[in-house]
């Protein structure tokens, strides 16, 4: 009678371990797509907070808009200091960017007429296992680049 429930006992720690080795992948899996897409939410909201603040510099700035005119003038250093504002998070362009691998260049401002400034930043994200995965998967040719992208459009005041 007791060589039953020992070999009942043997038995069912067997199939929890087959178990464990059958569902601990796709745990993981299920962890790291979790953490990668919540990396990717809080990166997408700090680009989209930078473009707005940059788009509020501008859109207020005293030579963005000329009186009664309804003309929207761009000058270069207005522009500068906007990338530098939506980039740096300082309109001199020092310290680090917002976001790694941000930079000015990504920034465009333009004028869409009716008294509108719109600001769009992109910004290439390759994410928490971007330069390991290609090679656990055994393939070079897999991008796992994605390009967040922000647009703002603000009334010139």
């Amino acid at each position: 009678m007791t060589r039953k429930a020992y070999k009942s006992k043997a038995r069912s720690r067997g199939a929890v371990i087959v178990e464990m080795v059958l569902v601990t992948p796709f745990l993981l899996f299920l962890m790291l797509a979790t953490a990668e897409v919540s990396n990717l939410l809080v990166d997408h909201n700090t680009l989209t907070k930078a473009v707005r603040n940059g788009a509020r510099y501008i859109a207020s700035h005293e030579n963005a808009y000329r009186g009664s005119t309804g003309v929207v003038v761009l000058g270069a250093a207005v522009l500068a200091e906007t990338r530098n504002l939506i980039v740096y998070g300082n309109t001199a362009g020092t310290g680090a960017p917002v976001l790694p691998g941000l930079a000015p260049a990504n920034i465009t401002i333009t004028d869409t007429g009716g008294n509108n400034i719109q600001v769009t930043a992109s910004h290439p994200v390759t994410g928490i296992l971007g330069a390991l995965l290609p090679n656990l998967v055994g393939g070079s040719d897999i991008s796992l680049v994605h390009n967040l992208q922000a647009t703002v459009t603000m009334r010139a005041l």
